[in-house]
């Protein structure tokens, strides 16, 4: 029996993740070679154009799993009876900002969001903040959003999860495939934590751990964290343009493996709402390995941290509690 069309959000949707993201999600990589989409797209006024010109593409392209789309400027319409909300758009930082300028016009954003997701989206729609600051973008939306529940918003660092995967597949020569258990802790920013402390590799001979098959502590401790810190600078300067094809790709990762589970055996990294486990304050939405079954995730527990791993746990969360305080005092 064929299934109900779910409502996917995206927002920033003519921006250069966005124009990645709506043909993913429309040829059934996020949710399903089986499950039919409508795709709500807003974006602001001046973009209004190019958003027209996005959904014309979109017909045609004659998707068959796409069954309706909604391009609007509008916030209201935009949010009415969504399912899954991708927040793609949010206020770039520019030169010769300041930090606490560009926190105040995405607090202003993610606050009129927010309100707009809250009075109108379906119940128990999910949400993934992709727009930096990501995690703290979370925590406004939460904020303002009190009636969506805690545990269905959520921050992309599925990205610099993947980004770990595939250094250690390149230095290892393995297939992506085979690598599993990496852990993003934290912000999604250059304070980050890619721990492979936990990650394991398929051989012929069964699971190897990553450190044992590396054999190099000096390239994993060093070299390894801070490339993936910073694989989003690198993309910038060798592009001249931000990562969006692997941005848009791992949000698709994000929001299936929520949906629809992660394989036994195998976690993946979520930002999400901290609850004080591996004494992470709670309160802020920090990056977990977590798994998922049934729409719901779970932190993953009783992993030993050591301590090297400590230091860099806390580090990336006293950043995270500096932007929160930042947020909350554009608040004010």
């Amino acid at each position: 029996m064929a299934k109900d069309p779910v409502r996917v959000l995206v927002t920033g949707a003519a921006g250069q993740i966005g124009y990645a993201l709506v043909p993913m999600i429309a040829r059934g990589v996020m949710l399903g070679s089986d499950q039919p989409v409508i795709l709500h797209m807003l974006d602001i006024p001046p973009a209004a154009e190019a958003l027209n010109g996005v959904k014309m593409e979109l017909v045609d392209a004659a998707f068959p799993l796409l069954k309706g789309v909604v391009a609007t400027t509008d916030v209201v319409e935009a949010c009415t009876g969504v399912n899954i909300a991708v927040m793609v758009g949010g206020f770039p930082r520019k030169e010769g900002m300041e930090r606490k300028d560009v926190m105040s016009k995405n607090v202003a954003i993610y606050k009129s969001q927010a309100s707009a997701l809250e009075k109108h989206a379906a119940a128990n729609c999910k949400v993934l903040v992709v727009a930096n600051p990501a995690n703290t973008n979370a925590l406004i939306l939460k904020e303002f959003a009190p009636s969506i529940p805690e545990k269905n918003i959520s921050c992309l660092t599925r990205l610099d999860h993947n980004r770990a995967l595939g250094q250690i597949s390149e230095r290892l020569n393995v297939p992506v495939s085979d690598v599993k258990n990496v852990i993003i802790w934290g912000n999604h920013s250059s304070t980050q934590y890619p721990d492979v402390n936990h990650a394991t590799v398929k051989t012929p001979a069964g699971e190897k751990p990553v450190r044992v098959l590396v054999a190099n502590d000096e390239w994993l401790n060093g070299e390894f964290i801070t490339t993936v810190q910073q694989r989003g600078a690198a993309i910038i300067k060798a592009r001249k343009l931000s990562s969006a094809l692997s941005a848009a790709s791992s949000a698709c990762d994000h929001i299936r493996d929520w949906v629809l589970g992660t394989p036994e055996g195998t976690w993946v990294s979520m930002g999400v709402y901290s609850d004080g486990s591996y004494n992470v304050p709670a309160g802020l939405i920090y990056s977990f390995p977590v798994t998922c079954c049934n729409g719901q995730w779970t932190i993953v527990q009783g992993l030993p941290i050591d301590e090297l791993s400590r230091k860099k746990l806390d580090l990336t969360a006293e950043e995270l509690s500096e932007e929160k305080a930042l947020a909350y005092s554009c608040l004010s």
